[in-house]
């Protein structure tokens, strides 16, 4: 098999278009790399990176952003703010094209499709914006999310401050944003997810070393030995299952038969045939993960603020609850531990939106009406289904099936890690790579990756990497 590899891997280098492709790509790459450790000034980067080496990273919506953004932002590094905010604005514009019948018009015409992506950078700056000042207010007043660090800021001018930083990462995500689209047209693969791919690959190092730490048993007992020696065998398993699970749903699909009659087209007939229509299991892929996320990330920090606040908020000093002998104050102190991240009702509620995010992605990105009106002007039918409504019906009902299928296992593998870094204790840098976000992310887009050079590799009659990883039959 490794043999097999090696051979690919210099075919890949004999045919000078994909050559060129691949440096060109790794150039790039080593660039955005490059952001992630050049500190922006007037800040104290290295304090901030000494304390998340010395916690193992940092859990929660801040941590999964570190995460993206290749470790950035703990470095107080220009590109702190990653390629997210152009994810979040593309992701943004998706869904308004779904719903805004004008966006949805332009997204048809001939050209519309340059205008919607010319919106979405004016959008990601507006959003980066919005963060940038945000991450600036966390780093001014550090003490809430990192306690302990001490000053960050080295600029005494706050509005100074302000302004050099949001500006600088702006810069910097724009930056990212322009070499994710070069890679995308003179590269290999997509470029603005191999950014974030890169990103999460460069926190293995520090995954292995926080796994090495965690089994090193210093001169503990023979029992204790045993134990991390379970623990281990236990967590290897589990990583062989979490990713040959992704790359199974990821590829996965059910293969809708469709038939194409014979039609004349003026003086010509075209003769009809069979083919199939692929419907992926896992349709939304990680945006709901991240959807939910996002969300979950607000309840805890307004609730922490209502509680410290409640005896100044006039609404919160006439809402009592003397029936169960509890203050307000009270109440709102266990709800923000209720909410804390991974507790059960995090867990909880995580899931939920988890499942109820990807019948919302499916809702309204696949249109099965227009999918069967496109399939009876060209002539085509699913045998034993009538065309038109029948045949969106028909759709409709495949898709609910398989995408509840595929929801259950984005939930199963977003919660594998929270349950490994809360309950069983392990490192969240190790945690990260037994599933959620990452893993998804990382596993699809180098799959994506590896289909580009095997189709450069096929025209030259070369075999591929992927020519005995196919998945048959349905599901």
């Amino acid at each position: 098999m490794f043999r097999s590899i090696a051979n690919t891997l210099g075919n890949c280098f004999k045919i000078p278009e994909l050559k060129s492709r691949i440096w060109f790509t790794l150039g790039l790459l080593a660039v955005c790399r490059l952001l992630a450790v050049i500190r922006i000034p007037g800040l104290n980067g290295a304090a901030l990176s000494d304390f998340f080496t010395k916690h193992g990273g940092s859990g929660g919506i801040m941590g999964m952003y570190n995460t993206f953004a290749g470790g950035a932002f703990e470095h107080c590094a220009i590109g702190s703010l990653g390629i997210m905010p152009y994810i979040s604005a593309t992701i943004i514009l998706q869904l308004l094209t779904a719903v805004v019948p004008r966006l949805s018009k332009l997204a048809r015409e001939e050209g519309g499709r340059t205008q919607i992506i010319k919106y979405g950078r004016y959008l990601t700056v507006l959003l980066c914006a919005g963060q940038g000042i945000y991450f600036a207010k966390q780093w001014l007043h550090p003490e809430a999310q990192f306690p302990g660090i001490g000053q960050l800021v080295l600029i005494e001018n706050i509005f100074a401050y302000y302004f050099v930083t949001v500006t600088v990462m702006t810069a910097g995500t724009m930056l990212l944003m322009w070499l994710g689209e070069q890679i995308t047209e003179r590269g290999i693969g997509n470029g603005v997810s191999l950014v974030i791919t890169i990103g999460i690959l460069s926190r293995l190092p520090n995954a292995v070393q926080g796994a090495i730490d965690m089994f090193s048993t210093h001169g503990g007992t023979t029992e204790a030995t045993h134990h991390l020696a379970g623990t281990g065998v236990m967590l290897a398993l589990l990583m062989v299952f979490v990713i040959g699970g992704v790359i199974a749903i990821t590829q996965a699909q059910r293969k809708i038969p469709v038939q194409y009659a014979q039609r004349a087209v003026g003086r010509k007939m075209y003769a009809g045939g069979t083919s199939f229509m692929p419907l992926r299991v896992n349709y939304a892929g990680v945006m709901p993960i991240i959807f939910a996320s996002s969300i979950l990330m607000f309840p805890q920090p307004m609730l922490t603020w209502l509680a410290t606040n409640s005896e100044k908020i006039a609404w919160c000093k006439s809402w009592g609850l003397p029936l169960i002998g509890m203050t307000t104050s009270d109440v709102l102190h266990s709800l923000v531990v209720s909410f804390g991240y991974g507790s059960f009702l995090y867990l909880l509620i995580y899931s939920a939106m988890i499942l109820f995010f990807s019948y919302f992605w499916v809702a309204t990105q696949f249109n099965e009406i227009q999918i069967a009106d496109d399939l009876k002007k060209n002539g085509g039918y699913i045998p034993g289904v009538r065309p038109g409504t029948g045949t969106s019906d028909y759709l409709h009902h495949a898709m609910s099936r398989i995408t509840l299928a595929g929801a259950i296992f984005l939930t199963i593998i977003a919660t594998i890690p929270i349950i490994l870094g809360k309950q069983m204790q392990v490192p969240q840098a190790v945690a990260q790579f037994f599933g959620g976000t990452s893993i998804l992310i990382a596993v699809g887009v180098l799959l994506d990756t590896m289909r580009q050079v095997e189709s450069h590799l096929m025209m030259r009659h070369y075999d591929g990497f992927l020519k005995k990883g196919k998945i048959r039959g349905r599901f």
